[in-house]
């Protein structure tokens, strides 16, 4: 049986797929040829990923119990679990996280980014979009006011072998959507479950009972349609030219021999697959490297569960070992595979947790602090960047925030974030701020 994550305002998936896309449709011709134009004068850019994995903890993990432990605060601070050494001498994890410790020479954690954004709404359309909302938001809001990093990629780097350019698994983050980019710039999901011995993914093959000369006359019938004379409006003012688009895609998506095979979880070994874990994130990390094998650009990684108001140890003590280890596997499969130099893994969610333990025995939120895990697409292995004061209240060193984050996922994807947008409206928008990356990550 499988479980529902809720955060502590219990949103569910059903919560999720009422999110709005902000935009829902495409962008115009014009609009069309500015981004190839900008594409064009971005090229000299380094590009060093061709894929980005983001595993997305939604709720805010702590940062206390797993990337920035503080032995020597006082206990009602530290809580309960001790610091244990890494591979990189003098930096420590806290002690569930043993086999990311093992691997810390491999990866780079970011110990420093802070915002003001202290409820889920607001603070995960910051570190999903590397903008902040624009008005207040409520803790349990839907929001989009800005395109995600995954849209983005998908508009900038675009699809290949009939796959979608930006996935998420098994569902949306709130923010993860594509705002006024347009649908078609919105993640495929997969909320199946990979773990499943009958795991078959919506839309990737034919519906059971439709043969091949039938499927292609439904098409050819859908073309001689398209032909009608329309009124000629632009994407972003016409729903049907953004419908069109969908069923393009889902036409090359149903035909695409690669598909088919990315989707085949059932042929990897079965030593890879339990390496990976028999659980649903631990396949759902193997469907996810078996994506960028395919060329996705961008897949996001969502793993709900991780707002511990209460009972915060016995918790983690429960998740974080087969989590990380999962984390861990991922990390070795791509450097076996020699996918790691183009492919970056990062792994966070909207905030950190509270330095005090709560009445309740667990953390609530916290902007001023955070631990982010950077790895691969040149990311240097060993490096801690920044720090949080003592009792980790907050970053102190190397001070960073989403703005900065987000510029460096973009930078590591060939993308320049200080490019400018232009909404179906003709307001230009910055995609970042504040388009300077975290230099440390680029050495």
């Amino acid at each position: 049986m499988q479980t529902t994550s809720h955060n502590c305002e219990a949103l569910t998936r059903r919560n999720c797929l009422q999110l709005g896309l902000g935009g829902a449709f495409g962008a115009g011709l014009v609009d069309l040829l500015r981004l190839r134009s900008a594409a064009a004068d971005s090229s000299a850019l380094n590009v060093e990923a061709k894929s980005c994995i983001l595993i997305w903890q939604d709720g805010g993990p702590t940062h206390y119990e797993t990337f920035d432990p503080k032995p020597a605060a006082p206990a009602e601070v530290r809580g309960e679990f001790r610091a244990i050494d890494t591979a990189v001498p003098g930096v420590r994890f806290s002690e569930h996280m043993r086999e990311l410790a093992s691997l810390a020479d491999r990866f780079s954690v970011v110990r420093s980014i802070r915002h003001n954004q202290g409820n889920h709404g607001a603070g995960n359309h910051y570190m999903m979009t590397g903008a902040p909302p624009r008005i207040p938001v409520g803790c349990g809001a839907f929001v989009s006011f800005h395109p995600s990093l995954g849209s983005v990629t998908a508009r900038e780097r675009g699809h290949q072998h009939g796959l979608p350019a930006y996935f998420s698994i098994p569902r949306m983050s709130r923010s993860g959507g594509p705002n006024f980019l347009g649908a078609q710039y919105a993640p495929f999901v997969v909320p199946d479950n990979p773990n499943k011995q009958d795991f078959r993914v919506r839309d990737v093959a034919l519906p059971r009972g439709l043969e091949e000369p039938r499927f292609e006359s439904r098409k050819d019938l859908r073309a001689l349609v398209d032909r009608l004379e329309r009124i000629p409006e632009p994407a972003a003012s016409d729903p049907v030219l953004s419908l069109d688009d969908y069923y393009t895609q889902s036409y090359d998506l149903i035909s695409s021999p690669q598909a088919q095979r990315a989707f085949d979880i059932h042929s990897e070994p079965d030593e890879v697959r339990d390496a990976f874990g028999r659980n649903s994130f631990g396949q759902r990390a193997l469907l996810a490297r078996r994506l960028v094998e395919a060329g996705v650009p961008f897949i996001t990684l969502y793993e709900g569960g991780w707002d511990h108001h209460r009972n915060i140890f016995p918790t983690l003590r429960k998740r974080l070992p087969t989590f990380e280890a999962t984390v861990a596997t991922l990390l070795r499969d791509l450097d076996e595979r020699g996918l790691l130099d183009t492919t970056l893994v990062v792994m966070l969610g909207e905030f950190g947790r509270t330095p005090k333990v709560n009445s309740r025995a667990g953390r609530d939120h916290w902007s001023n602090a955070m631990s982010v895990l950077m790895a691969g697409a040149g990311c240097p292995g060993g490096l801690v960047i920044g720090a949080t004061d003592r009792a980790g209240y907050s970053a102190v060193e190397r001070v960073l925030s989403p703005e900065n984050f987000a510029s460096t996922i973009y930078r590591k994807l060939g993308i320049d974030p200080d490019k400018v947008y232009y909404t179906p409206q003709g307001r230009p928008t910055h995609l970042v701020s504040d388009p300077t990356p975290i230099a440390e990550l680029f050495a």
